[in-house]
């Protein structure tokens, strides 16, 4: 039987720090599954829009080699109780600053590393470089 892993993220400018997560979160099991934030969502928790839409940003992740499955999350936030019912994965990983608060049940929670966040971290990335360099050197 596949061990299926469950992330949640926003993924804004793709950088390797997002791709550090995702391979450690693989690690964990055999099928991986990225719930990319909407933009309302990450509007509501951050206090602001992402830099990228929801789309390119789950075609970023989509696209990545440890990625098995990547989709959007629902309209309502607070609904990520029911995409943990509805894909029942055996290991729900968070990064290190995360702070979705995953109630206990038939999955496991593991809190993976960081990846040098005082250099990978979008809200520093966004700071230090113009936006459209931005874009272009972290999607690679």
């Amino acid at each position: 039987m596949k061990k299926t892993v469950l992330v949640f993220g926003t993924f804004d400018l793709f950088h390797p720090g997002h791709r550090f997560f995702l391979q450690e979160a693989k690690k964990h099991g055999d099928f991986l599954v990225v719930v990319v934030a909407r933009d309302q969502n990450v509007k509501k928790i951050k206090g602001k829009k992402p830099n990228e839409d929801e789309k390119t940003r789950r075609s970023l992740v989509a696209n990545f080699s440890a990625v098995d499955k990547a989709i959007l999350g629902y309209q309502d936030w607070k609904k990520h109780e029911q995409v943990l019912q509805d894909i029942k994965p055996n290991v729900v990983c968070l990064g290190y600053d995360q702070q979705a608060k995953i109630a206990p049940g038939t999955w496991e929670i593991v809190r993976l590393p960081s990846f040098h966040p005082e250099k990978y971290k979008t809200s520093l990335l966004v700071k230090k470089t113009p936006r459209e360099a931005t874009k272009k050197n972290f999607h690679k």
